[in-house]
């Protein structure tokens, strides 16, 4: 299953403009697993944390896992090495990473095995 979503809405009044100026589009992907696949184009205001953005979402409240992770990074400013969950473009970000305009907001879920060593036992075998 893939979930493709956006939003379409549009405003017609001069506050509206002001406002739609002051929005940007980013994009979100997680990939549960081989068939379960989210994708979703955002807007959000001028200065949005990677955090907020996942809230605005309800990526939060979808995804348990994803959640409690965030609570327990919520604070380090330095994404670690093997259990960090998030990031934007491949390259890990802190919660609190200010977003840009098209960013890709990327979910990563934790590997069942090391791809390295996967491909030296088939290398083996």
């Amino acid at each position: 299953m893939v979930e493709l979503t956006g939003d379409g809405s549009k405003h017609s009044n001069s506050n509206s403009n002001a406002l739609q100026s002051e929005l940007m589009t980013v994009y979100l992907a997680y990939a549960e697993d081989e068939q379960r696949q989210h994708y979703l184009a955002l807007k959000v205001r001028q200065g949005t944390s990677l955090y907020e953005a996942l809230g605005q979402a309800g990526w939060l409240e979808k995804f348990a896992a994803l959640a409690k992770w965030c609570e327990q990074a919520v604070d380090i400013t330095t994404p670690t090495a093997k259990r960090w969950h998030v990031g934007i473009y491949a390259q890990k970000q802190p919660l609190n990473y200010l977003l840009q305009p098209f960013d890709r907001i990327e979910v990563y879920r934790s590997l069942s095995a090391d791809p390295m060593s996967q491909r030296k036992n088939k290398s083996r075998g």
